[in-house]
Formats: structure tokens, sequence, C-alpha cells
């Protein structure tokens, strides 16, 4: 085949350290573009990104050329040290290890969409720990509990 054809679509979770509420309002769409953007550098089309204070979530599409741990890892590490350089915090700021990743279909694409957008009327009514052990068990991802959350000691 010479070419390769594909449409692929990821809502991609990750949070705060510690899932600390450090992410202000006052540069929050800010951090949220800059996310985008470090996304797009690797060659992803970036839908959405939102989220609140203690974790973010981004919808794009991706491509069979690259993984998603590298789109991750490239939008996170510099995404956190855009937020030590910016000045906007006085304590160190750093994100979760790892990330949650969920995969749609195009007719899927315009409902998280709506999903992501309304993320804070929505964490008026749950938690993000109970979101994310939602998704995982909606998209039927094994789990380990006790390896789920890494609480502060």
């Amino acid at each position: 085949m010479p070419n390769t054809f594909s449409k692929m679509y990821a809502q991609c979770v990750f949070a705060v350290k510690y899932r600390k509420s450090m992410i202000e309002p006052e540069w929050r769409k800010e951090l949220f573009a800059v996310i985008g953007n470090l996304i797009k550098e690797n060659e992803c089309d970036v839908l959405i990104v939102n989220g609140i204070s203690d974790h973010v979530h981004c919808l794009l599409r991706f491509y069979p050329k690259i993984t998603i741990s590298t789109v991750m890892q490239g939008a996170k590490a510099k995404s956190s040290k855009w937020v030590n350089e910016s000045g906007y915090l006085k304590n160190r700021f750093e994100w979760q290890g790892g990330f949650g990743c969920f995969t749609y279909s195009e007719k899927d694409v315009e409902r998280i969409f709506k999903y992501i957008e309304n993320q804070e009327e929505h964490h008026k009514k749950i938690s993000f720990r109970e979101e994310y052990l939602a998704m995982l068990i909606a998209h039927k991802i094994e789990f380990d509990p006790k390896f789920l959350f890494h609480d502060p000691i």
C-alpha cells in the first residue's frame, strides 16, 4: 500500500503532582495554549485543551508516525518548564508521572469535546479521582488501585 490512512482521536488526561490545585485561573488559559502548541509541535491536531486547578484534558487527532507517549512526554516536560520559568508560582510545579489515554471514533469527538469544554461545571459534581476512575472503568482498562494515585507521604 503506497500511503497510510488514519483518523485516530485520543483524550489524554494528566494531573499536577499529588493532584495539588496549582493551576490558577489567571494563567490557566495561557498554560492550555502552551500545551496545545507543544502537542502541535509533534504534528498532532489539537481539538481542545482544558481542565481545572489540578488536572488537564487534551483532545487530539494523532497519526501513526508518533506515539502518544512521545507527545505527552514533550507536552508535560516543556509545559512544566514554562510554568516554572513564568514566575506565576513560588513553589516548583510538576506534573504527575503518568497520564491516561482514551481513544475515540469520529462519532464521539463532538461529545468528548463538549465534555472537556465544560470541565469547571463538571467538577462541581465529581472529583478528579472519581472522574478518572470512571474513565478507566468505562474503557475497561485494568489497573491496580494501589498504583493509581501517588499521594504525598
